[in-house]
């Protein structure tokens, strides 16, 4: 049952929106509730007269209140909770609330805190947002999305819940998630809220602690697995064809063959990506590109270990690679180029352990012939460190400390300048931190992590790490495919993306060691990022056909900005 709709007046051209419910149940739509806000005339005409206090505020004095409450609490779980309520009750206000502290305001609705909150979620749940697919409502998908009460849905963001950032096996508790990643989609990328869809594919869990929680809200069962699982999917995605058939759909935290083969199997069927394994390696991959640009080399200068080989490490190596072969390299060139190192320890051609993705990151067994090592049975990290030299460390392994003194002091022996992305959230599960890293260089090395960390000073100046954080890429990748009409999303588009982030990091910043831009900017990055996946879905030929300034302005007009829309009453008729 619709709320509302997008209307423009065919007379004046103004954009308004014509509403279909009354009284209480508007001020319950967390869409469409101006609380103090409602003019006295929409108080009339919409069935709020006595409903409100007389005083009628500006949206700028509800933030001011807001952020006032806020600033009350005193633990960053307090804020998520009280960032939430707000959300659901009032959208508008929370994303300008959310806008204009971005920086200190992201950590909360997303990493680091939002994974604390995911592992609480069925403790401190207050009010469900999105939609719950499972085993027992699969068959009723159509009468699922045909019962959503926003306008039209563009955007859907879905998880199963099975590998939550680095905090594994979460359930239905990771549609704290979804629900995160949308609220970026629309603070960071401008899509508007009334559009977006979080929705998570509770199958049950193979959680111990939630399965014998008895506040656990979701379905108390191990995970459904193989061809049950790949029907319900396979259900699933047909719905969203059938109901919204140019929406985007992005997956998130899936485990790591669950996430390759369904990126595979739709990446062809549906506009979709993967965030984890496309959107971490394009945000990597920038901020290489920021480095070498720092250190006055190419990409086949450098030798890269890559630790962790799930999704993330994955897509990493991957767009390492296409870059390799770019300068020139072929596939056996960029072989030597990159280690890749995973449980069983460097991945070598013959591993029974090898997975389909990772075949093309193995080492040639001759290339380590010689090598000295700690165990003739295994190939370990620190083996790799002191006999392939690298001088680009990336970690995505959610295993705090992996990168020791000793690791980052090896590195350092072969470049004055070593990288080292760190990159696993939340904070406390980084592989080292950007202190260990300048004190290990001199204050030279070059860091991005994957949670916020503070500066530090040294020799005179101030060093700072990027967050590396997807929230550069994923918002401005959906923006530009939408807009843009493109039929499906590519690794070229993903690559344009990385190269307009690098783009917007400045000499100045640069100085300071960052490899992305600031925060404070984010939103006109994504707007970049929108409009070079513009150009390239139109290049491809998979996106409309506009000129590069026709591309900027479409994506620019998009955008969406927190305030209060004018709204006219609609008949009851249109609304049932």
């Amino acid at each position: 049952m619709k709320t509302f709709g997008f209307k423009i007046d065919p007379l004046t051209g103004e954009d308004y929106y014509e509403v279909y419910i009354r009284g209480r149940q508007l001020l319950s739509d967390s869409l469409l509730n101006k609380a103090s806000a409602f003019k006295k005339e929409e108080r009339l005409s919409l069935g709020l007269d006595g409903m409100l206090r007389s005083g009628v505020s500006k949206l700028d004095s509800q933030t001011d209140r807001a952020y006032e409450a806020y600033q009350r609490k005193t633990e960053d779980l307090e804020r998520y909770i009280y960032l939430a309520g707000l959300q659901d009750r009032n959208e508008t206000l929370f994303y300008r609330l959310l806008l204009e502290h971005l920086e200190e305001m992201v950590p909360i609705v997303y990493t680091p805190t939002v994974g604390q909150a995911c592992m609480q979620m069925s403790h401190i749940q207050r009010r469900y947002r999105g939609i719950f697919i499972t085993p027992n409502n699969i068959a009723n998908i159509d009468q699922i999305f045909q019962g959503l009460s926003q306008p039209q849905v563009n955007l859907i963001v879905v998880t199963d819940g099975e590998r939550i950032l680095g905090l594994g096996d979460l359930g239905s508790d990771g549609m704290g998630i979804s629900v995160g990643k949308v609220s970026l989609y629309v603070a960071i990328g401008g899509v508007h809220p009334a559009v977006c869809l979080p929705v998570c594919l509770d199958v049950g869990t193979n959680n111990p602690r939630l399965l014998e929680d008895p506040l656990y809200l979701g379905i108390r069962r191990p995970r459904l697995r193989g061809a049950d699982y790949e029907e319900l999917v396979e259900k699933f995605i047909l719905g969203v064809k059938r109901n919204f058939p140019s929406a985007l759909l992005q997956w998130e935290d899936f485990a790591k063959q669950t996430a390759f083969t369904n990126l595979d199997r739709y990446r062809e069927r549906i506009l979709s990506f993967n965030d984890d394994i496309q959107g971490t390696g394009a945000t990597a991959l920038s901020a290489l590109m920021t480095a070498m640009r720092i250190k006055q080399t190419r990409f086949q200068d450098e030798r890269y270990v890559i630790v962790g080989m799930g999704q993330a490490g994955t897509g990493i190596a991957q767009g390492i690679r296409a870059m390799l072969k770019e300068e020139g390299l072929s596939d056996e060139e960029a072989r030597k180029h990159l280690f890749a190192v995973d449980m069983q320890g460097l991945l070598i051609e013959g591993d029974p352990l090898l997975e389909g993705p990772q075949e093309p990151l193995v080492q040639r067994r001759a290339a380590v012939d010689g090598w000295q090592l700690d165990d003739p049975n295994r190939i370990g990290l620190p083996d790799v460190v002191r006999n392939a030299h690298p001088t680009v460390l990336i970690g995505v392994t959610a295993q705090p400390g992996l990168f020791s003194e000793a690791i980052l002091a090896e590195t350092a022996r072969h470049s004055e300048r070593p990288i080292v992305l760190a990159l696993s959230n939340p904070t406390h599960k980084s592989e080292c931190t950007p202190k260990a890293v300048w004190q290990a260089t001199d204050g030279k090395g070059l860091v991005a992590t994957g949670s916020p960390f503070p500066p530090m000073d040294g020799n005179g100046r101030t060093l700072r790490a990027s967050q590396c954080n997807n929230m550069y890429i994923f918002p401005g990748v959906g923006l530009g495919s939408l807009v843009c009409k493109a039929s499906r999303v590519t690794n070229g588009m993903f690559l344009a993306a990385s190269r307009a982030i690098s783009s917007f990091v400045t000499p100045e910043q640069e100085a300071m060691g960052l490899l992305l831009p600031e925060m404070k900017d984010i939103r006109q990055v994504s707007a970049a990022v929108g409009k070079a996946v513009g150009i390239a879905a139109r290049d491809a030929g998979l996106g409309r056909l506009l000129d590069d300034d026709q591309i900027e302005a479409i994506v620019t007009k998009a955008q969406w900005y927190p305030k209060y829309a004018s709204y006219r009453p609609g008949t009851i008729r249109q609304w049932e």
